[in-house]
């Protein structure tokens, strides 16, 4: 039995996969922050192949713990992310909010392949996944704006490339993936996709994805994206 932790997996994308890889009969290990919020999650974690974590993932002592509580673990996906102040512009850029947007969507993945290193090495498939986004690219900003989340993605996926630097020589396969625009709190209801289109695409990716793909960025459907 394969297994798979997967951060930010209360609702959404992350909710998604967690449901899609046990149906594909994967152990699943699913972070949460409020139970409040996490009641369906919670629901499935009543299933033998399930267990949820109440844990912040900006709390990085308590991610180590974590860490050596956990078993081998085949692939990491860092899903959590957090998109800060909507409607903003050049001139109203909220500097608190730009930090707290970039400890969560970039310091703190590196921080989490970091801590569960150990146990993605004793895994057999030695995969991670970030979750990034298109408006990261360099190339497909013809916008501007979106100041904070853009940046905070350009960053993730320089930490990606680097990761990949670091890792790909020991057989890990590290990538970047765009789950598209899709419809969750932070994608809003305009979106073009549903979760379950989104954490399928992704699955197949991540699945296909060999060492020789890693440290890219790659859409949910499979196609590359420029840096």
């Amino acid at each position: 039995m394969k297994t798979v932790l997967i951060t930010g997996a209360n609702r959404g994308i992350g909710l998604s996969l967690a449901k899609l890889y046990l149906a594909q009969g994967w152990r699943v290990h699913a972070t949460y922050r409020n139970t409040d919020s996490s009641s369906e999650l919670l629901q499935l974690a009543s299933a033998e192949q399930l267990e949820g974590h109440q844990v912040d993932i900006t709390d990085y002592p308590a991610i180590t713990s974590l860490a050596s509580q956990l078993p081998a673990i085949d692939l990491l996906i860092n899903n959590a992310g957090y998109y800060g102040p909507k409607g903003y512009g050049f001139g109203n850029t909220d500097v608190e909010e730009w930090r707290k947007v970039f400890e969560i969507n970039t310091i703190a993945p590196l921080k989490l392949v970091e801590a569960f290193a150990s146990n993605l090495r004793q895994g057999s498939l030695k995969k991670i996944a970030c979750l990034s986004s298109k408006v990261g690219s360099m190339a497909e900003n013809t916008s501007g704006g979106g100041y904070i989340y853009r940046s905070s993605k350009a960053a993730l996926n320089s930490v990606v490339k680097s990761l990949s630097n670091d890792l790909t020589p020991e057989g890990f396969t590290v990538l970047a993936l765009h789950p598209g625009w899709v419809q969750t709190q932070m994608g809003g209801p305009n979106a073009l996709i549903d979760t379950e289109t989104s954490a399928t695409g992704l699955a197949q990716v991540i699945t296909s994805a060999e060492l020789a793909h890693s440290g890219m960025f790659i859409n949910y459907d499979g196609s590359e994206i420029p840096w």
